[in-house]
């Protein structure tokens, strides 16, 4: 097949055509993708920021539809289009059945860029390449466990619909599942990616009564408006924790990190009143340290937490999501601001390290 290949950290992606891609094991299910969001985690792998094994074929943002599925695949068939999950949450183990679905076993492929098993299902002339946290979509084809692949009714279209499966989960599912956001909270969003604008419209569909945001990007913040921010500073010549006091009189209730900075995280649990939460959305680099002083932080009852994929089942959320946009209530055309074809990959990198744009999907 034809894919985008990053052979080594700091490289542009070089566009081949003689991947091999394995046929469908038991519990497996050959997608033909149709479009591909380009999401930070990616480039973080391009920039060498997380270190990945390669050669590897990243993208995880996906939608497509079956192409063949394996032994024992009940609800999936050749023709269904389909939303592409990282993390396909198998719910029995011991994290699903306490609705953890982000520690599922099968989360470990996020990072591993292989099946749990140790396999792939790639590979180039003998050699093994890897499917970027645990999808693999910059190419013709993607191979995954059944739990991780989600039906979509036949009227969905598939380019909206693949930005659901990282920004849109992690995003509102961070707000929804992990921190529980109730009606009337305040809450602070630093970072307006596409997955703090996730974070953004998640708020106000949990009825948030004011959303703060900050980002240096003063485009971004001028578009936050349109999903939902009530209020916005701009780090670069304002004080954030001094203007959330003067919005949010003692601080916010919530307080998210969408860019994955120590510093940023440091930033939330100050803001935050006394009780507040912060919540880790953002993958920091893995030397960053949050330095926490703890009798302050057990005396005052702040909380910190982290979410991978907002603690979404995709198998759950997916629907819900599409759901929510149907009622108008979720605004999916709106995160894609650019469309690009394959051999524009690297140019929709370069565009989201200057800054711009949301979301660039690619499409195949």
């Amino acid at each position: 097949m034809r894919a985008a290949l990053l052979e080594a950290p700091n490289t542009p992606l070089v566009i081949v055509d003689d991947i091999t891609i394995s046929d469908p094991g038991a519990g497996e299910v050959l997608i033909k993708v149709a479009h591909c969001g380009l999401c930070h985690s990616d480039y973080s792998n391009v920039n060498g920021q997380f270190p990945a094994p390669g050669p590897i074929v990243l993208g995880h943002e996906a939608s497509g539809v079956v192409q063949e599925v394996g032994l024992g695949v009940k609800d999936l068939k050749p023709g269904d289009r389909v939303v592409l999950s990282p993390i396909a949450a198998c719910g029995s183990c011991y994290g699903c059945v306490r609705g953890e679905f982000g520690v599922c076993v099968n989360a470990s492929a996020i990072t591993s860029s292989t099946f749990v098993g140790g396999a792939t299902g790639l590979s180039r002339s003998g050699t093994v390449v890897y499917r970027g946290l645990g999808v693999g979509a910059f190419g013709e084809y993607a191979l995954l466990d059944a739990n991780a692949v989600i039906k979509v009714d036949d009227d969905v279209p598939l380019d909206v619909a693949c930005v659901i499966g990282c920004s849109v989960q992690t995003g509102v599912g961070a707000v929804l599942n992990a921190a529980k956001v109730e009606a009337g909270a305040t809450v602070l969003v630093m970072g307006l990616g596409g997955v703090g604008i996730s974070i953004v419209q998640g708020a106000r569909i949990a009825g948030a009564s004011r959303v703060i945001v900050s980002d240096p990007n003063g485009g971004r913040r001028d578009l936050a408006a349109r999903f939902g921010a009530t209020d916005a500073i701009d780090p670069t010549n304002e004080d954030v924790m001094s203007r959330v006091m003067g919005i949010a009189a003692g601080g916010v209730d919530y307080a998210f990190d969408a860019v994955g900075a120590a510093a940023l995280i440091e930033t939330g649990m100050w803001a935050c009143r006394a009780g507040g939460t912060t919540v880790m959305v953002g993958a920091a680099p893995i030397d960053h340290i949050v330095q926490v002083p703890a009798t302050i932080f057990m005396a005052t009852e702040r909380k910190l937490i982290g979410t991978l994929l907002g603690g979404c089942n995709g198998k759950r959320e997916v629907p819900r999501l599409l759901n929510l946009w149907r009622a108008g209530r979720l605004d999916l055309e709106g995160m894609i601001t650019a469309r690009r074809p394959l051999s524009e990959v690297n140019e929709g990198f370069a565009d989201m390290h200057a800054g711009i744009g949301l979301r660039t999907v690619i499409s195949f």
